[in-house]
């Protein structure tokens, strides 16, 4: 697998994931576990997804409203009680899928805080309440740093984004050389390999390639990571 970023993209034959027939629209919850997956997959943080999230949130609400009618009714048939447990395993369901889209986020920012807060650009992805947490996260991280060991070493030491060279950078940054396994939603436009050729993936199929060539192909939604 370490040498696999370096080469080309290993196609992968798909198995039944294009039937011919026009595919019928995501639910939100499909969607979610799209997003998740991606997530979970992706060396990167991917932007996140806060209007599928507070809808689904909004749906657990409601759902869970008619859980408690129904259990508040003495009058409930069989029928009802019946519906209750189909209604408690589908909030159980998304609850598990929203819980860790949530904790593979927070995992990430913790694990690169101190690379969010450096990059702009990273920042325009996560919500106002995830960006906090992750200033909030560097700067005990550093004070804790400081505290510990660096105010013993001398000062030209103390730094903590030295950039010395054929040493490992102090600041840990997403990984978007690790392959990933991809497959393609739609007809993807064509992108560049390491190696200077070209791929095209069509729909249904599924390729091993580093993350940074699909990088925009899975932000513009053309494929997903499996």
């Amino acid at each position: 697998m370490a040498g696999l970023p370096s080469g080309p993209a290993v196609p992968v034959e798909p198995i039944a994931l294009d039937f011919g027939a026009a595919a019928a629209p995501e639910t939100l919850f499909q969607q979610l576990v799209r997003h998740w997956l991606n997530e979970r997959h992706a060396p990167d943080i991917l932007p996140i997804q806060a209007e599928v999230l507070s809808a689904l949130l909004d749906h657990i609400r409601r759902q869970t409203d008619t859980v408690q009618a129904l259990r508040g009714d003495p009058d409930s048939s069989e029928a009802e009680h019946a519906r209750i447990m189909l209604v408690q395993t589908e909030v159980e369901r998304v609850k598990f899928v929203v819980r860790s889209y949530i904790r593979t986020r927070l995992y990430k920012i913790e694990k690169f805080a101190r690379h969010i807060v450096a990059t702009p650009e990273v920042q325009e992805r996560l919500s106002q309440a995830e960006l906090d947490h992750a200033r909030r996260f560097a700067q005990l991280t550093e004070s804790h740093f400081k505290v510990s060991v660096l105010q013993a070493l001398p000062p030209h030491q103390q730094r903590l984004d030295d950039n010395t060279p054929f040493t490992p950078p102090m600041i840990s940054e997403p990984d978007k050389s690790r392959a990933v396994f991809v497959h393609a939603r739609d007809e993807c436009p064509p992108v560049r390999l390491p190696d200077g050729t070209t791929m095209q993936m069509q729909k249904g199929q599924i390729v091993l390639t580093p993350y940074a060539v699909v990088e925009q192909l899975l932000a513009m939604g053309n494929v997903e990571l499996v």
